[in-house]
């Protein structure tokens, strides 16, 4: 490559054939002949490029300029980690397999079980029923009473683990989302409500707030500051409610909104931008501030329902599932499918909704199969398949949470059960 010939930010093409062009010269320094003339007879590189090891050059320079990008982007971001394929084209450490966690608890409703979530610490779960009733219950306990009694000496002494049961519906609980920082869990009706529960105090059974809406509640999201919640209902447009005022917000603009009901919604991290999937086969992603809508992914699966949009941790990715028994990692500021997780559902369709969900490190992609009630596991940077794992319920899975800050999951079902899963530290 030529001195002069420098790089234009603005012209792509021009870019990549400079790119390809030290591919090939690259190629014939490091002695594979046949690569690099086959290389520059499809590209038709010409003038023909010489043997030169300035693209290794480049990449050293390259990647040690991203290295201190990396750390400056954790130290702004204070630690967190989580899925960035732009610094991991090599291997990483993985957290444990999902396939190695094990049932720690079950609980039953009187019907099926629709809804769960964890508390930002990870200390409590929630589950929700259509026979309109929650229960609260505490993880530690829930890990005591199933513990081995040489781990866990005494272990009942440590009581139930269901420590509240709430009441306060007239119809199915159909979503269920704890507060981002305080003891306050938010629970969706097809009764056309949401409601805010303060669990902090033992006594209550009631809500202490209540949104009512004239559609049935599907899919709730707190505004990570926990000052505002996003209610996905029947209807096509998605409200935003402030929590200490109670007032509604709505975008202005009708031809943005969704075609159809609204399936699932979820805030990024920083709260900048939320997502929202729709029955009309449309992912849509809006200004957390404005609430206009900034991008659509029109018939993101192949024009089936969505049924879950999550976005990783540094806000870069867009995981999300559709009733087409597919998972999609979208990257946002290219609006491109990078990555398809394949191979679940047997008959390539669902009949019921699922959530495609990340483990707490972003290391691996779950998702239940619908017709074997087994768990689908892959890895987030490269979507090979990990151990097939069976959930043990007798009825489809219609939704799954994971921990965010341990290597534990709960799967609600049809079958009226919720099991909590757990990945125990085997002690040597």
């Amino acid at each position: 490559m030529k001195d002069t010939e420098i790089l234009d930010p603005t012209n792509t093409v021009k870019n990549r054939e400079i790119l390809y062009r030290l591919m090939i010269s690259q190629l014939f320094y490091d002695g594979y002949h046949n690569l690099a003339v086959e290389l520059t007879s499809i590209i038709r590189a010409d003038p023909p490029c010489p043997p030169s090891d300035r693209l290794f050059h480049v990449m050293m320079t390259g990647m040690a300029n991203e290295r201190k990008k990396k750390d400056e982007e954790l130290a702004s971001m204070e630690g967190t980690m989580g899925l960035d394929l732009e610094f991991e084209t090599e291997g990483s450490a993985l957290a444990p397999e999902p396939a190695s966690y094990e049932t720690a608890y079950v609980t039953s409703h009187k019907a099926a079980c629709r809804a769960g979530c964890f508390t930002f610490d990870g200390q409590l779960v929630a589950t929700g029923s259509v026979d309109a009733s929650i229960k609260i219950l505490d993880v530690d306990r829930m890990l005591a009473k199933s513990a081995p009694e040489d781990l866990e000496p005494g272990r009942s002494e440590h009581g139930h683990p269901v420590i509240r049961t709430l009441y306060d519906h007239t119809d199915e609980v159909s979503v269920l989302e704890f507060h981002p920082s305080e003891q306050i869990l938010a629970s969706g009706s097809r009764d056309c409500t949401v409601k805010l529960f303060d669990i902090s105090k033992a006594s209550v059974k009631k809500a202490h707030k209540v949104f009512t809406d004239c559609e049935a509640v599907r899919c709730v999201s707190f505004h990570p500051t926990g000052d505002y919640l996003a209610v996905g209902t029947n209807h096509s447009v998605l409200r935003v409610y402030d929590i200490s005022t109670g007032q509604c917000f709505v975008s202005p603009m009708a031809s943005q909104h969704h075609k159809s009901e609204i399936t699932c919604v979820k805030y990024a991290v920083t709260g900048k931008l939320y997502a929202t999937g729709s029955t009309d086969g449309c992912i849509k992603i809006w200004d957390g501030v404005s609430g206009r809508c900034i991008n659509t992914f029109i018939q993101a699966h192949d024009g089936s329902e969505i049924c879950s949009v999550v976005f990783t941790k540094n806000g870069k990715y867009l995981l999300s599932s559709g009733k087409d028994s597919l998972v999609k990692l979208w990257e946002l500021n290219t609006s491109r499918c990078l990555i398809a997780y394949t191979g679940a559902g047997t008959t390539g369709k669902q009949e019921h909704s699922t959530q495609a969900i990340f483990n707490h490190t972003e290391d691996f992609v779950l998702f239940p199969d619908e017709v074997t009630t087994s768990l689908c596991a892959w890895n987030s940077r490269n979507a090979s398949r990990a151990h097939l794992m069976s959930l043990g319920h007798n009825g489809p899975v219609r939704h799954i949470v994971h921990s965010p800050t341990h290597a534990a999951f709960l799967t609600c079902s049809e079958d009226y059960r919720a099991r909590f899963w757990v990945r125990r530290q085997t002690s040597h």
